[in-house]
Parts: structure tokens; sequence; C-alpha cells
């Protein structure tokens, strides 16, 4: 992505500043549900379908920190930094963009989700898309950064969920 090509798709996002901040506050209230889900779904577990409970916290657990660990290593800076533009989502970090953690978590809350009760997980599914397309659109990540977190989060998904 150029600094041209991501002033051409938030353009229409900084029409003024109440879109702008619009933008702000959907980000962190998806980011802010998928978040209270898991604890949600974790209650509902450990409560009706114990025997989901080790996988349900250790899946997502481990590859949180595998995820985590990833970022370090690649550290690639944020399209902010690296293109030299104001982001509508305002953030401080510099690096660790790739992958984006934030999209990780929500596809594998969502796998977390299909596992136990798989129609519960297609809102989940569905706030990953636009938050993810929020993320891109407010400067904080590249489509790429999205779409390897929405991988990871899927296939660590399946096959911790569903495979092993």
């Amino acid at each position: 992505m150029t600094a041209e090509l991501y002033k051409k798709i938030s353009k229409p996002f900084r029409k003024n500043e109440k879109t702008v901040k619009a933008i702000n506050i959907i980000n962190r209230i998806l980011t802010l549900v998928v978040y209270a889900s898991y604890p949600s779904l974790l209650c509902y577990v450990f409560l009706i379908e114990r025997e989901k409970s080790v996988k349900t916290v250790f899946v997502p657990a481990i590859m949180l920190v595998a995820v985590s660990v990833l970022r370090k290593i690649i550290n690639r800076k944020r399209p902010y930094v690296a293109l030299n533009i104001e982001p509508i989502i305002k953030k401080d970090k510099q690096g660790e963009s790739m992958p984006s953690r934030h999209i990780f978590s929500v596809f594998m809350i969502a796998m977390a989700f299909m596992y136990v009760e798989p129609l519960w997980s297609v809102p989940l599914l569905a706030v990953g898309v636009i938050l993810g397309v929020i993320r891109i659109i407010g400067g904080v990540h590249y489509p790429s950064d999205i779409f390897v977190g929405a991988l990871i989060g899927i296939v660590s998904g399946i096959i911790g969920f569903f495979v092993i």
C-alpha cells in the first residue's frame, strides 16, 4: 500500500470530524464486544459444557502468545509510520503491525464459539471482517496484516479445536 492509495481509501471517511469520531467509536465498541464475548463463552463452557473447557481456554491462550512473539520478531512498521500518514485511529505504537492481533483475536474467539456452538460464531466472523476494514481505513494496519491475522486465527482454530 502506498500513501496515495491509503489517502484515496480513507478520504470518504475523513470528510468531517463526526465520521472520524464514529470510526474510532465503532473500532472501540467492536473490540470491546469481542473481548467481552470470550469470558461469556468461558462461563457458558464451565457451567454447561465442561468437557470443552480445556481447549476453549488453552488453544486461544497458546496462540495469543505465539502471535505476540511472531509480531515482535517481524516488527513491521505501522502504515502511519512507514507511509508518514495521519491515521484516523490514533495509536502510539511504531511497529508490531504484522499480523494484526486484534483480527487474530476476533477470528480465534469466533473459532472457539464455533467449537462450542457453531451458530454463535457467525456474528463474530462478521465483526472480524468489519473490524479488519476499519483498521485498514483507520491507517493502523495493512491489508496483509489483517489477512494474516485472520488466517492464523482460523487455521489455528481449526487445528486446535477440530483436529487435535
